[in-house]
């Protein structure tokens, strides 16, 4: 096997003006040498994208006419790393800052093949992803910690990986595809691990690996909306046929909770409720109108 294969780096950016720089700067000290960067747009109105591109012409810039979501934006960057025979695609956060050596250890530990992440960490250093754990009974995706020996190893299986600087091998997108166009934003990531465990490919952390995630955005009902509906789809999707009867349940006392939340006027219960309608009727309208 090709001890340093093509890696094309997607970094998809949207309205990134207070991040993307520093996420570009931080991909130039990289070790690993064998790579190129595409940074796909969302149609972002806060000149980032043409401040890169003045600033990284060694980069190459795709630019979407709307804001696609995170799943298809980032699709439009793994078909590109395909059309120039990139043979892993390592799909990151405008608000991610790699260091020096997380390429090389990943693609290292990208001859077991599947999905990979590194250790991610917030900037003041406090872990933000280590590993990945979905709880049917809860319907959530959930960062936890690892064990001890975990830490110490190589690599360790996780539930799922996060998007936030997801390694990705030619061979699974080859077997599964691409990334679920149903998921706007959120879980999108928890459903490609899931589809590529399902297809024999192991998921995969790979501790020595650092990156730091210097998430600004702030939480605000759109977000919350994004993160019900995506939740649903992916719960309808994944459970098993004797996990969706109890799925129904849970999702019926969840709807008449809301209701209890709409009469006092709670924080965020109308985005709730709006997500729970669109899951059931809707899911083509109402994403990118209300994500701006």
């Amino acid at each position: 096997m090709d001890s340093t294969p093509l890696v094309g780096i997607i970094v998809l950016n949207y309205n990134g003006a207070h991040c993307l720089e520093a996420c570009l700067t931080s991909l130039r000290a990289l070790t690993y040498q064998n790579f190129f960067v595409l940074v796909v747009d969302n149609d972002s109105r806060d000149g980032s994208s043409e401040l890169a591109q003045a600033h990284f012409p060694e980069y190459s810039f795709l630019k979407n006419s709307a804001n696609l979501g995170f799943a298809a934006g980032m699709n439009v960057g793994i078909r590109e790393a395909l059309k120039r025979k990139a043979e892993r695609f390592w799909l990151l956060n405008n608000d991610a800052r790699v260091t020096a050596e997380s390429l090389s250890l990943l693609v290292e530990e990208s001859r077991k093949g599947g999905l990979l992440s590194p250790v991610i960490r917030e900037a003041s250093g406090q872990p933000w992803f280590e590993k990945g754990a979905v709880s049917f009974l809860r319907m959530r995706a959930t960062h936890v910690t690892p064990t001890w020996r975990e830490r110490r190893a190589d690599s360790y299986e996780s539930e799922f990986v996060t998007g936030c600087a997801l390694l990705i091998t030619k061979d699974v997108v080859a077997k599964i595809g691409y990334l679920d166009e149903q998921f706007f934003l959120y879980y999108e990531d928890a459903d490609y691990s899931f589809r590529a465990r399902k297809a024999g490919f192991p998921v995969l952390v790979v501790p020595k690996a650092l990156v730091y995630h210097d998430e600004q955005s702030r939480w605000n009902s759109t977000k919350l909306y994004h993160l019900v509906l995506s939740g649903l789809i992916f719960f309808d999707k994944q459970a098993s046929f004797w996990q969706k009867p109890y799925l129904a349940l849970y999702g019926t006392i969840r709807r008449v909770k809301n209701r209890f939340d709409l009469l006092r006027s709670k924080e965020g219960a109308r985005d709730v409720r709006r997500a729970y309608y669109h899951f059931s009727h809707d899911r083509s309208t109402d994403h990118i109108t209300h994500f701006r």
